[in-house]
């Protein structure tokens, strides 16, 4: 027997190893968040697999397959969505459309809203420690970062406001209470480290139930429309 006839004999072919079948549930779930415009939440893609799949598995498969890709999938206001890799994203800033700068005023106003939701405008003014024009709400509302959520049951019934799932969404949190505490706004320098005794942040609720002192919106509260921008804005 030649030389090579004995080596063929010897080396034998290793069976390839099977690949490791891929439940039906992360596949439903794959085509269902890539066809949503809107991310989901756990309730609505349970509602859409088989009885008895496990939702929180699947999700869990679905996330380490696309952890190492160019998009990921993750969960921003209890909710999951399929997003570009956050080390990607310089990729897409020439396609990105140029968001209109706030106002401080609008800043200012946006924190207030987020951190003491529900609150009406005359408590903004109060934390605030100025007027503050409809215009600056108005900007808000367009954004769609914030919500009319009831009325005060005090005299005058002045509207509540509170953040959206687009102002969770946008800015990339889990939920509300991901919001920077004090230590962080200290450690990131945009709180004086002087600050009077007893100063404190309070934590935000993103809770959409109605609180006691609210009443529900009636017709209408929600056809008042945005009012034209100022000629000046606020400082």
């Amino acid at each position: 027997m030649s030389s090579m006839a004995a080596r063929r004999m010897i080396v034998r072919k290793e069976p390839e190893p099977e690949e490791e079948e891929r439940p039906e549930e992360v596949r439903l779930l794959e085509a269902l968040l890539f066809a949503s415009k809107e991310p989901l939440d756990e309730k609505i893609l349970s509602a859409r697999l088989p009885a008895g799949a496990d939702l929180k598995t699947a999700l869990q498969i679905l996330q380490r397959e696309y952890a190492p890709r160019g998009v990921n999938l993750v969960k921003v206001g209890g909710k999951w969505a399929f997003r570009t890799a956050s080390d990607l994203a310089w990729l897409l800033t020439r396609e990105a459309i140029q968001p209109r700068k706030l106002s401080r005023a609008a800043i200012e106003t946006l924190a207030i809203i987020a951190y003491h939701q529900p609150v009406t405008r005359a408590e903004i003014e109060d934390v605030r420690g100025v007027s503050m024009s409809k215009g600056t709400i108005d900007v808000l509302l367009e954004t769609g970062w914030i919500r009319p959520r009831g009325r005060r049951k005090v005299p005058g019934r002045p509207i509540t406001y509170g953040t959206s799932d687009e102002f969770v969404s946008h800015f990339g949190l889990e939920q509300l209470s991901d919001l920077p505490g004090l230590d962080e706004l200290k450690g990131s320098g945009l709180l004086d480290g002087r600050l009077p005794p007893g100063f404190s942040v309070p934590m935000p609720s993103d809770d959409p139930a109605l609180r006691d002192d609210e009443d529900p919106l009636e017709p209408g509260d929600l056809d008042f429309g945005l009012a034209p921008r100022p000629e000046t804005t606020e400082e």
